[in-house]
């Protein structure tokens, strides 16, 4: 099954590790320090540039990726079990 993140963007749900909020999970220095390992090492994708609100943490082949999606946790979570049905 896969998941839209907004704009074009679209994923294998097999391959997501996490879905995170980011007002709530950025509170912690590890997770800022793991979002910015992640941009220098240019594993991050923006869907679009608008309010970003979460990030997905992405395994495809060993590769880590982030996608940071203007979409909120929850909306992510209902779609994914929306399409579960």
């Amino acid at each position: 099954m896969y998941l839209h993140l907004g704009n074009e963007t679209v994923i294998d749900t097999e391959n997501i590790v996490g879905i995170f909020d980011l007002d709530t999970s950025t509170v912690s220095k590890h997770t800022r320090e793991f979002l910015k390992i992640c941009e220098k090492e240019d594993r991050i994708v923006n869907v679009n540039y608008d309010l970003p609100k979460s990030f997905i943490l992405y395994n495809y082949d060993g590769e880590i990726s982030i996608y940071i999606s203007p979409i909120t946790t929850a909306t992510l979570i209902k779609r994914m079990s929306n399409g579960k049905d």
